[in-house]
């Protein structure tokens, strides 16, 4: 398994994937400032120009909101998959972090007028608000009954299946894996 994070799928999903299996153990690809950066960096174009630059100077306490937010999108769509209520406590937990990084809007007037919107708190809190909101609007929407999770048996990868016949997470991260297995199966039993 690849160690750096799959991403293309809505920002919340992404955010999830960043605990992938190697082996038989999780890993968290954004446990560290390093690797926090790391999937910024790749997420840039998705992220608001609002949010403070230069995450990957984040002290380790920047973190834990990242870390909360992941958590509960992580639970509530477990719950949803396996038809189930989403536990108050990961509803609370996203609403927490929005209102923790509040969204403040004002008009910037010159040769291109604009509204820009600001969040308040620490960058960790501001980011973390932003994915929780983000979390927010796809756990509403009607997506959320689209979630699947990849069918190789080593993977634990979540993706939008708004195609029928789409059963992993990336045809060439895992569809290929599985297609190869399943070929030296036959063949040894030929």
């Amino acid at each position: 398994m690849e160690t750096t994070p799959f991403v293309g799928e809505p920002l919340a999903l992404d955010l999830v994937n960043t605990r992938p299996l190697m082996g038989e153990q999780r890993v968290d690809l954004i446990g560290n400032t390093q690797g926090l950066a790391g999937w910024l960096r790749q997420q840039a174009g998705r992220l608001p120009k609002s949010l403070p630059v230069g995450f990957d100077q984040f002290g380790a306490e920047q973190l834990e909101p990242v870390h909360a937010v992941r958590d509960h999108v992580a639970s509530a769509i477990r719950h949803l998959m396996e038809g189930r209520d989403v536990p108050a406590g990961d509803i609370a937990g996203l609403n927490t972090a929005m209102r923790s990084a509040s969204v403040t809007r004002q008009l910037e007037w010159g040769d291109a007028p604009a509204v820009v919107s600001e969040r308040a708190g620490s960058p960790g809190v501001q980011l973390a608000g932003f994915l929780a909101e983000d979390a927010a609007l796809l756990l509403a929407g009607p997506d959320t009954r689209l979630i699947r999770k990849c069918e190789a048996d080593d993977c634990v990868m979540l993706f939008i299946g708004n195609n029928a016949r789409r059963r992993w997470c990336s045809a060439a991260r895992c569809g290929n894996r599985v297609r190869v297995s399943r070929y030296y199966k036959r063949s040894k039993s030929s």
